[in-house]
């Protein structure tokens, strides 16, 4: 069972997913949160970085859909999300998976590795708004070498979606959670 910690972490996350505030998580919520994210990269429709944005945040609904929506209404609650967080522990390689395919969205030019402004467009698509973002990365940065390797995004990932750690880095890979008994200034 989800600790409340995680239950505290993956409400953030679900609220900003939830673009339209109707509680749940729906297709047209992937989809707004889609046009968001190409937009912010000025990938026009038919271009490839917009066909590649598009399957991979549909894709990923399409995979939260079937392992969450236990009662097939094509909606996914917060509830539902708890019930998949709490088998990640022991499915890491579908974290991981996971993990690898968002850093490939995020990696806007291909590089491997996702620089400060990559970072900053993932959080401003995820939360529709622009948002300062350097202290964050810098806590995520875990070398200090101004990049995020792909490695370090898996363990990150898996720290913030299987995790029960305050303290963990991937706790802030969403940005700068506001969670009550988490003090920024010790982060």
């Amino acid at each position: 069972m989800a600790s409340e910690f995680q239950r505290r972490k993956v409400a953030v996350v679900f609220e900003a997913m939830d673009t339209d505030g109707d509680g749940f998580l729906t297709e047209s919520d992937f989809t707004e949160l889609t046009m968001r994210w190409t937009e912010l990269r000025r990938a026009a429709p038919g271009t490839r970085d917009h066909q590649r944005l598009s399957s991979i945040m549909m894709g990923w609904w399409e995979t939260l859909l079937a392992a969450s929506d236990t009662d097939r209404d094509e909606k996914v609650t917060p509830d539902e999300v708890l019930l998949v967080v709490d088998r990640l522990p022991s499915m890491l390689d579908v974290v991981t998976t996971t993990a690898r395919v968002m850093f490939e969205a995020i990696d806007e030019n291909a590089d491997n590795e996702i620089t400060a402004g990559e970072y900053r467009q993932l959080i401003e698509a995820w939360t529709g708004r622009r948002t300062d973002t350097d202290a964050v990365f810098a806590r995520l940065d875990l070398d200090g070498d101004g990049r995020i390797t792909q490695e370090e995004f898996a363990l990150l990932w898996a720290e913030f979606w299987a995790g029960d750690d305050p303290d963990a880095p991937g706790t802030w890979v969403f940005g700068d959670v506001d969670l009550p008994g988490l003090s920024r200034t010790d982060h």
